[in-house]
């Protein structure tokens, strides 16, 4: 008996018994492609987890850790209801250096935009939470490691002042990589651009609080993500400046367990509070309404 030939032109040709015997029903059987996101992994355990189980706890595991969000979904769970007003950030001028590192950055800017459906790393809403009416900026970490750089900075200011101009309390959730490398010393720059915004929120009395998110590093650590009226943090947040591995490197040394995560931190005084996520809502509220009443009394 001869071998079967699968690779046989006329057996291809045919398409298959199920195509011989009744054309058409292939179409029907035809295996349908399932969503590879149905399921998402614990980073910790390494447990699978129904996606719309996660999504029901904010993105929480069941181990309790805090995976990255986005910053419309950020919003949403922030302000009553998910209703909110988007704030009108400005555009800055891109690629002002020419960067490229073998890669041109007006590729890497506009991939980032397909990929997230954002113009950068920040967005920014006006609306209330529990109640209380806030300008709140979030600070994406998917696009582009949330990294700080021209545009960044200008919506920050563009946020404390649109704050300032209807006399309303300023939040900030942090999370970010450090400076855009692409924009040289201009990202640099972000640093005291955003510190001056802060010092316009002061001059009007008005609260500024932050809500350092994993991870929150480099420069923007070294600005306004410590400058806050009030610092909350997710559990298990990275906080820092330089990471752990570049530290252990310079000075040669083992780190303490938990070292730079937001726990560490609260113990040593850099945060006021570690906040589960389902809380953080709540907590704003009432750290912005006793803020803002004291404000009214003075």
């Amino acid at each position: 008996m001869a071998d079967r030939n699968p690779n046989d032109p006329d057996k291809r040709q045919r398409g298959g018994w199920l195509a011989r015997i009744a054309p058409g029903v292939r179409k029907i059987v035809a295996r349908r492609d399932t969503p590879d996101n149905l399921w998402v992994k614990d980073p910790d355990t390494g447990d699978m987890i129904w996606r719309p189980d996660l999504e029901a706890a904010l993105w929480v595991t069941p181990s309790g850790r805090h995976m990255r969000i986005g910053a419309s979904q950020r919003l949403k769970v922030t302000f009553d209801d998910g209703a909110y007003e988007p704030l009108e950030l400005p555009e800055v001028p891109e690629d002002p250096l020419k960067f490229s590192d073998g890669k041109p950055y007006r590729d890497r800017l506009a991939q980032a935009r397909k990929a997230q459906g954002m113009r950068d790393a920040m967005g920014g809403g006006f609306g209330r939470i529990q109640g209380v009416e806030a300008v709140v900026l979030v600070q994406d970490f998917h696009f582009m490691g949330g990294s700080l750089g021209m545009a960044a900075g200008e919506a920050f200011v563009a946020a404390a002042r649109d704050a300032v101009r209807r006399g309303v309390p300023f939040v900030c959730f942090t999370a970010a990589g450090g400076a855009r490398m692409q924009e040289g010393a201009l990202s640099l720059m972000q640093m005291a651009r955003t510190t001056l915004a802060i010092q316009e929120l002061k001059a009007a009395k008005l609260p500024y609080l932050v809500v350092l998110t994993d991870p929150t590093t480099g420069g923007v650590t070294a600005s306004y993500a410590m400058l806050g009226d009030v610092h909350l943090a997710e559990p298990g947040a990275l906080i820092g400046f330089a990471g752990p591995r570049v530290i252990e490197q310079t000075i040669r040394e083992k780190l303490p367990p938990g070292f730079q995560r937001s726990e560490y931190l609260a113990e040593k005084g850099m945060v006021d509070k570690v906040v589960p996520r389902a809380e953080l809502p709540e907590t704003l509220a009432r750290l912005l309404s006793m803020l803002m009443d004291a404000r009214s009394a003075a």
